[in-house]
């Protein structure tokens, strides 16, 4: 009996133990407010810090731009840390994710971290409400310095973000990884739908696989070339313009808008590469014959315009829909907009061509 309980004593005393020294190492976390990072995707420094624009700067802008303009689509903090573990805690508004989009890419994040020469997935952000989350993106990593790029919710505002390292780690600010500006304007493909995560939006995915800064100025459902649009981008200091606009007006705008966006930016910008694209082929149009003749249409009126355009204009470009998406009907989340494949089929074809074109320039 007394052997027994003498046994049971100890059993409790290890097992009672254990929790303490468990405890004791996990190492505590130093949160710092990503404000005193490194932000970088923006075309404008002013405003509210992760919105895309200041949109009380732009009054005449429509509502609807105006609002999405608050997405923090494109948008990563830069930074450096010898930390082990690299955590955050982050607040967004209260929206709901749609039901073409994973929790991770409308209000999530995910981080990559260099190494061998490339930027590589480290870890994702999962959002544990529609508001406030905190989440531990990885952890167990070897020592030494690693140089970081967190990208930030694709369809929801951020409103506030702290970043996790390591008590006693360093967190500093990052440089831009990213050279020149080239502004990429168009619809919900363009802001990043459907990508699973936000550095899989394909503007995001050709700045780490080219090493160009391409800034995400994609508005779901109203990227549709308005004038006042138009006035707004033109006179941002760029070094190339990428238009993939065809898929969110009616074909009627796309004609009637088309040139006036090409022109509205040439004054401002004589002679840098614009580069428009056709919209991707909706595989809802595979059985559904109304929705192939709409999107045929619209690519008709805007491979129409372009080529009027570049009989006066030699620094204008068109890269065709064919092939955007394969020919399988397995590039889409919802018939619409691409999946991570989708995105894939269309980088293996815009991007040889953009970076053919930015040579000629020397970009």
């Amino acid at each position: 009996m007394a052997k027994s309980l003498s046994f049971s004593l100890i059993i409790c005393f290890i097992f009672g133990l254990v929790p303490g020294i468990w405890a004791q190492q996990q190492s505590p976390l130093t949160f710092t407010d990503a404000r005193k990072l490194t932000l970088i995707g923006k075309a404008w420094n002013d405003g509210p810090f992760y919105h895309r624009l200041d949109t009380a700067a732009y009054p005449a802008i429509p509502r609807n731009v105006k609002y999405l303009a608050t997405n923090s689509a494109g948008l990563a903090i830069s930074f450096k840390t010898n930390s082990s573990k690299i955590t955050a805690k982050w607040c967004t508004s209260r929206r709901v994710p749609g039901d073409n989009m994973t929790g991770i890419a409308f209000e999530g994040m995910d981080l990559y971290i260099r190494r061998d020469q490339r930027w590589q997935y480290a870890g994702v952000a999962r959002p544990k409400t529609h508001d406030c989350s905190d989440a531990v993106i990885v952890e167990q990593m070897a020592s030494g310095e690693k140089t970081c790029l967190l990208f930030l919710p694709t369809y929801d505002e951020t409103i506030s973000l702290e970043i996790g390292v390591d008590s006693g780690a360093t967190l500093v600010p990052g440089g831009n990884p990213f050279r020149k500006n080239i502004l990429v304007y168009g619809s919900s493909i363009v802001q990043g739908a459907s990508a699973s995560r936000p550095g899989l939006a394909y503007p995001a995915r050709i700045s780490r696989e080219t090493g160009y800064n391409f800034i995400n100025l994609g508005f779901s459902g109203n990227g549709k070339m308005e004038p006042e649009v138009a006035n707004m981008i033109a006179p941002l200091p760029m070094d190339a313009f990428i238009l993939d606009c065809v898929p969110n007006p009616s074909a009627e705008e796309v004609l009637a808008r088309t040139a006036n966006l090409v022109n509205t930016i040439r004054k401002f910008h004589p002679k840098v590469p614009i580069i428009a694209i056709e919209s991707v082929a909706r595989e809802k149009g595979n059985f559904d014959q109304d929705v192939a003749a709409r999107v045929a249409q619209k690519n008709g009126y805007f491979k129409q315009e372009i080529e009027k355009l570049q009989k006066r204009d030699s620094n204008l470009y068109l890269i065709s829909a064919d092939g955007l998406l394969g020919d399988d009907q397995e590039g889409t989340t919802d018939g619409i907009h691409p999946n991570d494949l989708g995105f894939d089929r269309m980088l293996q074809k815009i991007r040889p061509v953009i970076l053919k074109i930015f040579a000629r320039y020397g970009i």
